[in-house]
């Protein structure tokens, strides 16, 4: 071994470990199973076919993700009654979730109030039960916060207890509340953030629905008229917890965007493959070569993106926020720009409704502003690497 192979050797032990960004054959066959359940309701076009039908989410589809697969405890340790794996388990699922653009309440549900519940004392009976509850399919719950809610953001709620428990305020814009069992209620108390839990046929609580843009994830309006709450964590917990909600949230809804993204880049591939102009396929046109090869690169880097949030999260890595800030602020773009690209160069059967390419673009725009606009995890970015604004 020569003195220079010797050194090299030396210096690449003593280099820190990177990011796993690669998926291990566990994901591989985790990604199989979803695919798989996604594949035999129909995919997109059986979204389509019930976009405009008024249910909050497909029940019969959660119940096999969610208790059959096991989707809906990747992140509940298996003492908690759940399947004791990770944010990179439930990256891939989110993924796949993406590519079909599926109606089910799995990021609000098994990712945010999962993880707001983890950041609450596990040991109290009452959060224990909850957990069990969610990571078994058996409810669903939904953190009581606006959709647009960045993690670095204020986290100033709008909902406040009495002495007696009982809730007054408004939470506007809240992600499948009208699909929720329990309602998992941030509350603006004197010293800080308290968590609440309510359960959805409580008196005095009311759940408006809104239309929002994205039909595959419905939002509502959220009144407490004096609804009565459980205190599930003090200002002590309640405030981290949250903000760890947020923050994972954010990490793995990358993954989602990086999944419509590649549905929208592999739809636009085989379209053009498939449509001819002038005795030839229009994707043999040069232009259209270009176009489609950036957008290639880009799908590429916002992979490798998502998966670095995701790795960060699952090793609970120091970096995690600024992976989290660098994900969001690429992957949302590019999942709306591959979007539009997809319906522009599909022509004219791009615009009709029934293509289902609008469905992804609604939910691409949607994601887009969800957890954090892709300004403001710039911002948040910039902070976090003391990168100061000219």
């Amino acid at each position: 071994m020569t003195d220079q192979q010797t050194l090299a050797d030396a210096t690449a032990s003593e280099l820190p470990e990177g990011p796993d960004l690669l998926y291990s054959e566990p994901e591989d066959d985790l990604r199989a199973a979803v695919r798989s359940l996604l594949t035999d309701r129909g995919g997109p076009a059986a979204v389509l076919a019930e976009l405009e039908s008024g249910r909050t989410h497909d029940a019969a589809l959660w119940r096999s993700l969610a208790a059959d697969i096991g989707a809906a405890g990747l992140l509940v340790p298996e003492k908690l009654g759940g399947q004791g794996a990770g944010p990179r388990e439930a990256a891939v699922v989110l993924e796949e979730l993406g590519r079909a653009v599926t109606p089910v309440p799995y990021l609000t549900s098994a990712v945010l109030a999962v993880t707001a519940l983890l950041g609450c004392d596990t040991g109290q009976d009452e959060v224990a039960r909850l957990l069990a509850a969610l990571a078994a399919g058996e409810r669903i719950g939904v953190l009581t916060l606006p959709l647009p809610t960045a993690p670095a953001g204020p986290l100033e709620p709008p909902v406040r207890a009495g002495a007696d428990g009982a809730l007054l305020g408004t939470v506007s814009s809240v992600a499948d509340a009208a699909a929720a069992d329990v309602l998992l209620v941030p509350v603006r108390a004197a010293d800080g953030i308290e968590l609440y839990a309510v359960d959805a046929d409580a008196p005095g609580l009311h759940i408006e629905t809104v239309t929002p843009l994205d039909l595959t994830r419905p939002l509502a309006r959220v009144t407490f008229d004096g609804a009565a709450g459980r205190r599930l964590a003090g200002p002590d917990r309640a405030g981290a917890a949250v903000r760890k909600a947020l923050l994972t949230g954010a990490g793995l809804l990358a993954s989602e965007q990086l999944g419509i993204a590649e549905w929208c880049l592999t739809e636009l591939v085989e379209y053009t493959k498939q449509r001819h102009q002038f005795g030839r396929p229009v994707g043999s046109f040069q232009a259209l070569k270009h176009r489609m090869a950036a957008l290639w690169l880009e799908v590429v880097s916002a992979r490798a993106a998502a998966r670095n949030a995701a790795d960060a999260l699952a090793t609970d890595s120091a970096d995690a926020p600024v992976a989290v800030a660098v994900a969001q602020a690429y992957c949302a773009p590019v999942a709306v720009r591959a979007a539009q690209e997809c319906l522009q160069l599909h022509g004219g059967i791009g615009m009709t409704w029934e293509h289902p390419v609008h469905v992804f673009l609604k939910r691409a725009k949607s994601d887009e502003i969800a957890l954090g606009a892709p300004g403001r995890h710039r911002a948040s970015l910039a902070e976090l690497v003391d990168l100061t604004a000219p």
